[in-house]
């Protein structure tokens, strides 16, 4: 049963609490000074610091303060002092021809360190992170390019964008949608057609029906190869590489609905430095340079074998083309000699998510 009555405590002259509860009682010990003067000097501190600086929310803004602080006006500061001191590098970079720039040159790590800022922030949500792309939206990875793979290309590319209504000299192309106006056994042969020049399993006498109306309808873009043309942005329909899937069903969908990706041009977004230097890390590889009057190699071109593929469905050559020079513009591929030996453990607690995800 309890009973509630103030009491001292015997022992230490201790007010309790009242509460009694079979013979247990709660002291009302006050709380340290110190802790009380703590506690009222947070409050003061509260109060002065609402005063001083932004504090209360408003419906379009928040109270000043009397100091004048802002973030914001921080934050900008910093920057300009960032664009003070790397601007030096970065005129060099807006005035540089990227396909001369020397990779020792000190622009050309500020735009790759740059670049790849720019590209997180505008470019990533599209193409990935790893500029892997997705179902719709190109890889940035290889070198199957629609309009070009040259560095003033990619650079024109993201400058002016491809199919937006905003910017005149945006690419341009538009695949007709033949469903409108060509019969399904049309678009069927045409498919099985698409699939035999992409060295796919195909319906041979559909295709051999599929070559004639490739032959009119198509042809004029993808050329009678079917290797395309980056001129007018015509894909190569011959290689394993299909922005949109390279499956019977794919095929079919793109003959008969057409595909119309846009891109936004980022010229009126980024300065030149940004367009040069997101141009930098999207493209890096080797450069095959030759003699503008003969055409042939300045330096030797070798064949070497290109390595198997564990991805179901992928196609390879047996040789790929490697420049002697100039070096790759980036480390290509990666292997077990790559991995930090901090441990024994480590290395083969590393080689098995290697072997896992390379």
């Amino acid at each position: 049963m309890m009973e509630s009555r103030t009491d001292h405590d015997p022992v230490t002259g201790t007010e309790t609490t009242g509460h009694n509860w079979d013979g247990i009682q709660e002291l009302n010990t006050p709380l340290p000074r110190w802790w009380l003067w703590t506690f009222y000097l947070t409050i003061v501190w509260g109060i002065g610091y609402c005063i001083a600086y932004p504090a209360w929310p408003l419906i379009d803004r928040a109270t000043a303060g009397i100091l004048g602080y802002s973030t914001r006006v921080e934050v900008e500061t910093q920057i300009a002092e960032v664009d003070a001191r790397n601007a030096e590098v970065a005129a060099r970079l807006a005035s540089a021809d990227l396909a001369t720039l020397d990779r020792d040159d000190p622009a050309y790590h500020y735009g790759v360190a740059g670049g790849a800022a720019v590209f997180r922030a505008h470019c990533s949500q599209c193409h990935g992170a790893g500029a892997a792309g997705a179902l719709g939206y190109p890889n940035l990875l290889d070198d199957d390019w629609l309009w070009g793979g040259t560095l003033d290309a990619i650079a024109a590319t993201v400058r002016h964008g491809i199919r937006n209504d905003t910017d005149g000299d945006a690419r341009w192309s538009e695949m007709p949608a033949y469903g409108d106006f060509l019969e399904e056994e049309q678009i069927a042969a045409a498919t099985e057609f698409v699939l035999q020049l992409s060295g796919q399993a195909h319906d041979a006498q559909l295709a051999a029906s599929g070559a004639t109306v490739f032959a009119g309808e198509c042809a004029s873009c993808h050329m009678e190869s079917g290797t395309g043309d980056r001129e007018t942005g015509a894909p190569d329909l011959t290689d394993a590489i299909w922005l949109y899937g390279g499956g019977r069903e794919a095929i079919a969908e793109s003959i008969m609905n057409s595909r119309f990706g846009v891109m936004p041009a980022w010229g009126p977004r980024l300065d030149e430095v940004e367009i040069k230097a997101v141009t930098l890390p999207t493209k890096q590889s080797w450069l095959f340079v030759f003699d503008r009057e003969t055409g042939e190699p300045v330096w030797p071109i070798e064949e070497q074998p290109v390595a198997p593929s564990d991805i179901p469905g992928e196609r390879l050559a047996p040789t790929q083309p490697h420049p002697t020079k100039p070096p790759a513009f980036d480390q290509q591929g990666i292997g077990p000699e790559d991995l930090i030996d901090f441990t024994p453990e480590l290395r083969q607690r590393a080689l098995v998510f290697f072997f896992i995800v390379r």
